[in-house]
């Protein structure tokens, strides 16, 4: 399950949590905006920040092979 620290607005995902989508279900009503996908691979870094609220996504474990 995803991490969310509020004061630093970074989450930390897993490749269970893919495709990552923001707003992540469950977020409170005042943190909604347009759904808006975020590619955390295609980032050297495996990060990845959302145009919308600037919540970074930070990849964590080992990246899935292929489709999944």
């Amino acid at each position: 399950m995803p991490t969310l620290d509020e004061s630093q607005r970074q989450v930390a995902i897993t490749a269970h949590d893919l495709p990552l989508a923001c707003p992540r279900p469950g977020a409170p009503l005042w943190a909604r905006h347009p759904r808006v996908f975020i590619d955390v691979l295609k980032s050297a870094t495996g990060e990845a920040v959302c145009p919308y609220c600037s919540t970074l996504y930070r990849f964590t474990g080992e990246r899935p092979k292929g489709h999944h």
